[in-house]
């Protein structure tokens, strides 16, 4: 059992790690890499700075659920973003993507 004791750290990193790949693996087949980055704007912001716009906001979640779902336009510039029916990507990769990027620091 001590011998177990310094893979602690080594084992919740990988528990923490495999949902972030998995999230960031949910975006680029959804091809959201397309128009955006991790940490630079492309043509639709970095995802970073969505994380910092809505940091602390409980209605977030829901709201980006909708304004990637449904697509718009005006809260980053004219560019507007087409919508992404769940035939592009589902419900719950939607959500696991969202939660992901609004943990980004």
């Amino acid at each position: 059992m001590k011998a177990l004791l310094p893979l602690l750290p080594l084992l919740g990193a990988l528990a923490f790690a495999a949902p972030a790949q998995a999230s960031e693996a949910i975006v680029k087949k959804a091809r959201c890499v397309a128009c955006h980055a991790v940490d630079q704007k492309r043509v639709g912001p970095a995802y970073k700075e969505v994380a910092a716009k809505y940091r602390g906001d409980k209605a977030a979640p829901a709201a980006l659920f909708d304004k990637v779902r449904h697509g718009g336009a005006g809260n980053w510039g004219q560019v507007p973003m087409m919508p992404h029916p769940a035939d592009k990507i589902s419900d719950d990769d939607l959500k696991a993507a969202i939660a992901w990027i609004l943990a980004l620091d």
